[in-house]
């Protein structure tokens, strides 16, 4: 039996079991059903996802994430924000980094419990129809914007969608976004991995921002999202059929700390 010391941070209560593995000890004691023991919120320590602070040679440090169902996974825009905060404290940086997510590099910042996290350019992805976008933010998005929000059912749709055949074989990470006025939208994410709505998603509000930019004809882009966790920020620019200097901000809370045996 090993014991593995951990943290427990949420960003917009996305929340994520955190690891220091940057002397390598651990990566390797952690298979997918004990990831997936780990998140259970029954059974284990309860998450949306297990990340591990891993040493980098080039840059401050490098992230590997897993989703709660213990299957290493694609970018995590939330659990990058908190791995930042984890890294400052573990005195990893000071004000500014830099590190590798499985979708390449990423810079950072952060201030009181603020963290900004650029995230990779975006090309603006195929429009289904007026009310659907597909886009890649870092992971695959689909965003469904609702006219009447109260008549669905956001776990059935999310399931149908999450699971169409036309995004087989990896599936897709479902949005629907409501709009609440110039500049502000409201967000609720179905995620594949979790298979189920999270509180937050930072890929799904980037997706979401992007694909209401252009809905609406937006080049330069500052947009107020609500969570059921949480309000996030986004802005970005257009550029042809990019977006560029992709920024994601909100707060972040350590929750708790501890040490489990496995």
């Amino acid at each position: 039996m090993k014991t593995i010391s951990f943290q427990k941070y949420q960003g917009t209560g996305n929340d994520f079991i955190m690891i220091d593995d940057r002397n390598d000890s651990w990566k390797k004691y952690l298979s997918q059903p004990k990831i997936s023991q780990l998140c259970d919120r029954h059974f284990g320590i309860g998450a949306d996802g297990l990340i591990l602070l891993r040493q980098h040679e080039k840059y401050d440090f490098a992230m590997n994430y897993y989703n709660s169902d213990g299957n290493e996974s694609t970018m995590c825009g939330n659990g990058g924000r908190c791995l930042v905060a984890l890294a400052h404290a573990l005195g990893v940086f000071d004000k500014h980094c830099t590190f590798e997510a499985i979708d390449g590099l990423h810079t950072a910042s952060l201030e009181d419990n603020q963290v900004s996290l650029g995230m990779k350019d975006v090309e603006v992805g195929l429009r289904r129809s007026d009310d659907r976008y597909f886009l890649d933010t870092g992971s695959p998005h689909l965003v469904e914007f609702l006219i009447n929000s109260d008549k669905v059912d956001f776990y059935k749709r999310g399931k149908e969608l999450r699971l169409d055949h036309q995004f087989k074989p990896g599936g897709t990470n479902v949005n629907f976004v409501s709009i609440l006025g110039d500049h502000k939208i409201r967000v609720t994410t179905y995620e594949r991995g979790v298979e189920n709505l999270t509180l937050s998603c930072g890929t799904g509000v980037v997706a979401s921002v992007i694909a209401y930019a252009e809905k609406v004809n937006l080049n330069v882009v500052n947009i107020t999202v609500e969570t059921d966790g949480g309000v996030l920020q986004v802005t970005c620019k257009k550029d042809g059929n990019m977006y560029k200097d992709v920024v994601l901000q909100g707060p972040v809370q350590r929750v708790f700390s501890g040490a489990v045996l496995i």
